[in-house]
């Protein structure tokens, strides 16, 4: 019986090792293939809501479906705060632009716009934590805001969460948690629906942006430059781009979070101002074969894939590397084993001229300065 339960370890232990080491290429791949199938998805199916009574892993799995439904930028967000209420007794969602934290809607604290457009001090306490390290961070309702804890008051056990929406590697929003009177606080739950959110909020950006382009092609003339490519994964506008606080926005009835229409607009805008540039300007693959463009830009999609693996996974090493510029030695051996992966792939196409891998590494881990990576990252 013994050699039998140890015959039985090494075995779970084997195989969880090689799982382990297909995990970024089996996920890179699905993702990628997910996305591929983006422009020519039609309704998405929208799965039910949470109903009263659920819990446990199906109702976690209910409220990101829930998440999921949400086709507008508005509706996603919402999607977040009424599902988190399921975790959370207390929930205030706060836009990030320009340095500061506005907010946008809430739930438990006193009706859904009671802290629209409160600006949420961004210089201290967890909430400095969270936004400067885009890391969940939890917290004493003691080290937040006073102006907060004057106005919406202290939950019971005063214990607090903190969590980054993060778009396009940057905080786009804070969602601020807390137990409320009962303690009600599931900060895996809550994290979890964060990731959710910001995964969607991408790929619809992505979905909408593909779906425009389609519609607004029209047949090559002689007086009429092609229309700027379709944008891949790494170059798509950030949908929170256009929040600003209510005070200065423009009176409507009811101001989006992330202004579709301002993205729509400016969109358009870049799509005019690529027509009447130089095609080589708008696209860095006109001139080679429309089959070897497509193969780059797959390549740069795929490199992105990776390294943004790398990075959910490691989010405390990424934070500490780059205070300490050695981001390469504490995460070598998720970036090689990536690294391995993109170039089994692209390594032998035309794609490897580009070291589409090298460069993501050095713009999203460490944002742009080649020096945060330490001596012993390979330039």
């Amino acid at each position: 019986m013994a050699e039998s339960n140890e015959l039985q370890q090494v075995v779970e232990r084997a195989v969880a090792q090689v799982l382990d080491q297909q995990r970024p290429r089996l996920q890179a791949e699905l993702v990628e293939r997910v996305l591929a199938e983006l422009p020519a998805a039609g309704a998405t199916a929208t799965p039910a809501a949470p109903t009263a009574g659920s819990s446990g892993q199906g109702s976690l799995v209910q409220s990101v479906g829930s998440i999921h439904a949400g086709t507008t930028q508005k509706e996603i967000l919402r999607a977040l705060l009424d599902t988190g209420g399921s975790y959370a007794a207390r929930l205030a969602l706060f836009v990030v632009k320009a340095g500061a934290a506005n907010g946008w809607q809430c739930r438990g604290l006193g009706g859904d716009d009671a802290v629209k457009d409160f600006a949420l001090d961004l210089s201290a306490g967890p909430v400095a934590h969270c936004y400067q390290n885009r890391v969940v961070t939890p917290g004493n309702i003691a080290e937040m805001d006073g102006r907060f804890v004057d106005r919406f008051g202290a939950p019971a056990n005063e214990q607090i969460l903190v969590l980054p929406l993060v778009l396009k590697d940057k905080v786009a929003a804070l969602l601020y948690a807390d137990g409320g009177s009962d303690g009600l606080l599931d900060a895996s739950s809550l994290e979890l629906l964060v990731m959710a959110t910001s995964s969607w909020l991408e790929v619809t950006s992505l979905r909408k942006q593909a779906q425009k382009e389609t519609s607004d092609a029209a047949p090559p003339s002689i007086d009429r430059v092609p229309a700027a490519p379709v944008q891949t994964v790494s170059s798509f506008a950030d949908p929170f781009a256009a929040h600003v606080p209510k005070h200065i926005a423009p009176k409507v009835s009811e101001p989006e979070p992330v202004a579709a229409e301002v993205v729509e607009v400016a969109a358009h805008a870049g799509a005019s101002a690529a027509a009447s540039a130089p095609a080589a300007a708008a696209d860095p693959f006109a001139g080679v074969s429309a089959e070897d463009a497509d193969t780059h830009r797959k390549a740069q999609r795929f490199a992105r894939l990776l390294v943004d693996e790398i990075k959910l996974y490691n989010q405390a090493k990424v934070a500490e590397g780059r205070r300490h510029k050695d981001l390469y030695d504490r995460l070598k051996e998720d970036i090689e084993k990536s690294r391995s992966t993109y170039q089994k792939r692209y390594g032998s196409t035309v794609a490897a001229s580009g070291d589409y891998f090298q460069k993501e590494v050095v713009r999203s881990l460490a944002e742009e300065d080649a020096a945060i990576m330490g001596a012993n990252f390979r330039r």
